[in-house]
């Protein structure tokens, strides 16, 4: 139900006995900001709930006040039977608790974690070695037990994490977005141990920013600004949307162009780039004749498609952010001397006898938005490092703007920005210091900085933060400054490292609609991503999977190749999971034939 919230919010919700948290009138504020409003609703048993909500929606709030780590300012929390505050040691017992963060300890192995958290659970390791056993064969973890944590791939932490969550064999597991940075097959695993922890019955609560993920959920819980604005199955969510989403089918290259256009319809409240198509998502009481229109000058069919959860949550929200990019509107067309800016060919890194990257060679068109896709430790930062300047390469070569990165290392860095995968800002300095600093690095003086420097502030909605530090900013206000600042020099080529990973919808599409600006003035992106319907924004793909590449082609090529019977419309994500699963079978193939 859509939440009106002149009621409580669980007026219609019976308290019966398989209520696993029951939350009645919670309020919390951090100083003037109200960050839970009035907030009511129960959490069932044998259920995974989804929590969803733009950044600084309440979510890690709500999760805290379930755990016991903050104290509510209003309101009431049980959870099994026990109130959050007066039964603070028996909360710590019924729960688990995967944090955001990964926060576990780095330098420890994967049994020295574990060992270390039966310990704070007050759980003798010795006496449990059973159930040391039954959570490495249920994380599949096993294999890695003496592996330090810090040097797992991302999938490989949430599942260390959840491992270490289930120690005590909580009643209601609480996981913050437990999918941020995992590829999609590691994901799978993730949501095979959460669903067959529900069947047991176990409430399990799945806070995430990813809408695909809150689709799976039997409930979902979706806030804004600390109020719950729908609690009920998503599938009655997205029923609102019923006649109102459609696909402008086989765009082709002026995708970008004629998502730019739709989205500034007045009758417009959202759209996405989808393959060749372009999927859109009609306001309410909106008719589709300006939709039609457009389809007419473009030559294209317009098809009603069933909607997602994902347009209802943006419907819901008010819209997306619109289809021009003020930024992209200041800047000059680029021009560069060759129709290629970025290159690479048997490109080579090996840390001692392991091997990160391993004979990697493709070529990026000027202007072209070119996608590298993998699982978790692929070897896809390490390859984008050495694109950037930041890693030399054992063996091959790399091109950016005509610059050999080899020898001319300061010249290429001056044409590119790089916006790395983990925040690389300054926690220091604030976030005017940081846009300065920044500024100064790529040799902007004068006027010229200062308009600069405003004209981030202004683009990015940096106004209201300019004295914090960075650390203290929500998700997606971190990843706009650091956006920012990659963007200061206005550089013809722009490395994104898994720039929207764990912001919402809203703020992802507020950068796509950048990126695909930047693409039309000639900017050449190339980006990293788990997000699965990000890579069909791209002109083209480079899969990688153990250091190697194993496809390269359109979106639209890759998911053709997962075709079956009983897929014939695959996604992109069908499309990653078939890429990587048939690599693994030739290596065992080809494993098999040698021995």
């Amino acid at each position: 139900m859509v939440i009106d919230n002149a009621t409580p919010a669980a007026a219609d919700t019976a308290n019966g006995s398989d209520a696993a948290v029951v939350i009645d009138g919670l309020e919390k504020h951090f100083g003037d900001v109200r960050a839970l409003r009035g907030f009511s609703t129960d959490i069932r048993y044998g259920r995974l709930t989804g929590l969803v909500g733009p950044d600084g929606a309440g979510k890690t709030t709500l999760m805290r006040i379930m755990t016991g780590l903050l104290v509510p300012d209003g309101g009431s929390v049980t959870l099994a039977g026990f109130d959050v505050v007066q039964d603070n040691d028996a909360i710590h017992v019924a729960s688990g608790y995967m944090p955001q963060r990964f926060g576990l300890y780095e330098d420890l192995s994967v049994m020295e974690n574990m060992r270390l958290y039966a310990h704070l659970r007050s759980m003798d390791a010795e006496r449990n070695k059973d159930l040391f056993a039954e959570l490495l064969d249920f994380t599949r973890l096993g294999p890695f037990t003496k592996r330090l944590a810090g040097k797992l791939s991302g999938g490989m932490k949430q599942k260390l994490g959840l491992a270490c969550a289930l120690m005590a064999r909580p009643k209601v597991l609480l996981l913050d977005e437990p999918g941020v940075g995992v590829d999609p097959v590691s994901r799978q695993d993730l949501w095979r141990m959460v669903q067959a922890l529900t069947d047991e019955g176990m409430a399990v609560v799945w806070a995430t920013a990813y809408l695909d993920e809150a689709e799976r959920c039997e409930s979902v819980l979706l806030l804004n600004e600390g109020q719950l604005l729908y609690d009920g199955p998503p599938q009655e969510l997205t029923a609102t949307l019923e006649g109102r989403s459609f696909r402008l089918e086989d765009v082709g290259a002026e995708r970008r162009a004629v998502l730019t256009e739709a989205l500034d319809l007045p009758s417009v409240s959202d759209g996405v780039i989808q393959g060749a198509g372009v999927r859109i998502v009609l306001r309410a009481d909106a008719q589709a004749e300006q939709v039609q229109a457009l389809a007419d000058r473009e030559q294209v069919q317009l098809a009603a498609v069933p909607a997602r959860l994902e347009d209802a949550f943006i419907d819901l929200l008010g819209g997306g952010p619109g289809g021009t990019s003020t930024l992209a509107e200041r800047l000059p067309q680029i021009e560069l001397g060759s129709d290629i800016a970025v290159s690479c060919r048997n490109l080579t890194k090996r840390f001692g006898e392991f091997i990160a990257t391993d004979n990697v060679s493709f070529e990026v068109q000027k202007g072209e938005i070119f996608g590298l896709l993998g699982p978790n430790g692929a070897g896809k930062s390490t390859t984008f490092k050495m694109l950037c300047g930041l890693l030399k390469p054992t063996e091959g070569e790399a091109h950016v703007v005509g610059h050999d990165l080899r020898r001319a290392t300061g010249a290429a860095k001056s044409q590119l920005g790089y916006m790395a995968q983990k925040f690389s800002l300054y926690g220091l300095l604030s976030v005017r210091q940081n846009l300065d600093f920044s500024a100064g690095v790529y040799g902007l003086e004068g006027s010229t900085r200062r308009d600069r420097i405003n004209e981030m502030i202004e683009t990015f909605d940096l106004g209201d933060w300019l004295s914090a530090t960075p650390d203290s900013l929500p998700l997606g206000l971190k990843q706009r400054l650091a956006l920012a600042c990659a963007l200061m020099h206005r550089p013809p080529v722009l490395f994104l490292d898994e720039p929207t990973s764990g912001v919402d919808p809203i703020t992802r599409r507020e950068f796509w609609t950048h990126i695909n600006g930047l693409a039309r003035k000639g900017v050449t992106i190339m980006v990293t991503t788990h997000f699965m319907d990000e890579a069909e924004y791209c002109d083209r793909v480079a899969m990688m999977h153990r250091a190697q590449l194993i496809a390269l082609d359109t979106p639209d090529a890759l998911k053709r190749e997962a075709v079956r019977e009983d897929r014939p419309d695959p996604t992109m994500e069908d499309a990653f999971i078939h890429l990587v699963e048939s690599a693994d079978l030739a290596d065992e193939i080809q494993s098999e034939a040698a021995a």
